[in-house]
């Protein structure tokens, strides 16, 4: 596994829950009840640090609980980016 920024993380998890739940960016930002924009902004990496309520919309979106969310290898401590973490 590669060492990312934690963002990037959240971006690969959100990617492989569309994938896996066949829902478009789109579908995802309407069962989450927020605009599309918010979505691809943290797909972008303009939003750097996404916050709980937005995490726990998407999980929503998902049906899931954020457990399941972060329950993914790419949340594992020796595969985020600290030092990028510590600047955030």
């Amino acid at each position: 596994m590669v060492i990312v920024p934690f963002i990037k993380a959240v971006d690969c998890r959100i990617l492989e829950l569309c994938r896996s739940n066949h829902l478009s960016i789109n579908g995802l930002a309407n069962r989450a009840g927020m605009p599309p924009s918010t979505v691809a902004s943290i797909l972008n990496e303009k939003s750097r640090n996404p916050g709980e309520l937005t995490i726990f919309k998407i999980c929503i979106g998902f049906g899931i609980s954020m457990a399941q969310f972060y329950a993914s290898e790419l949340f594992n401590v020796e595969n985020i980016d600290l030092e990028k973490v510590h600047k955030a």
